[in-house]
């Protein structure tokens, strides 16, 4: 019966430590599939097109700056028809203007022009800091689109192992159930059996929940699902 009982745990150990051994995941990695996601999430992810529309504004801020030169100069007119006379006898003004017609003025603003150099120094600075943090951004981005594409493929190859685990015990605890009502194997086996499927399934249960969660991290970040790459 001692032979019998160590053999039964010599196989269950042996079908969990092979169901369980961590495989690399180098190979599963996808490079032609990863930089498609790369380039989705620089299409689609919101962030990457506020930090755009950043970029845009301060680059409008410079060309505004640049044409705002002509805010310094002002220009004005008055209009008195020509039918009207500029002075009917001396003393006696019909007309408080001495000439008649449309005279035209250009008022010169000096403290306008002389902050308008300031103004698109500090615009082009702007423009600058944005494309830096665009770039920035650009970096990050590529940087989180890979950790979550690893951590995708991890988990996918997590759940494997974990399925094939809970699957290798519950053959044996089938197994174990069977022998252990024909009398060959003491309840202690049969129960140790159904504790390691029971461990097994929690285990199984818990890796899906984080595949779901690392899978759902992926295509929010890319603005896809992952079905619709090949």
């Amino acid at each position: 019966m001692k032979k019998k009982l160590s053999l039964l745990t010599a196989m269950t150990c042996l079908i969990c430590f092979a169901s369980s051994a961590q495989e690399s995941i180098i190979g599963d990695i996808n490079y032609g599939l990863l930089d498609q996601y790369i380039q989705s999430a620089k299409e689609y992810y919101p962030k990457r097109k506020l930090v755009d529309a950043q970029q845009e504004i301060a680059k409008a801020g410079v060309t505004a700056a640049t044409i705002s030169y002509l805010d310094i100069f002002t220009a004005n007119y008055f209009y008195r028809p020509n039918d009207k006379t500029a002075l009917v006898t001396p003393g006696a003004t019909a007309n408080p203007y001495i000439v008649n017609g449309i005279q035209y003025g250009i008022n010169f603003n000096l403290g306008t022009f002389l902050q308008k150099p300031f103004l698109i120094k500090r615009a082009k600075a702007e423009y600058k800091v944005a494309k830096l943090q665009s770039a920035d951004y650009e970096v990050s981005l590529i940087t989180e689109v890979k950790k979550r594409y690893y951590t995708y493929v991890q988990m996918l190859s997590e759940l494997k192992i974990r399925t094939q685990k809970a699957q290798d015990n519950k053959s044996v605890a089938e197994n174990a159930r069977r022998r252990f009502e024909k009398g060959e194997i003491p309840l202690d086996a049969y129960n140790n059996a159904r504790v390691e499927l029971s461990d097994s399934s929690s285990e199984k249960i818990q890796t899906e929940v984080n595949y779901l969660l690392a899978k759902d991290a992926l295509e929010e970040i890319i603005g896809k699902k992952i079905t619709d790459f090949k």
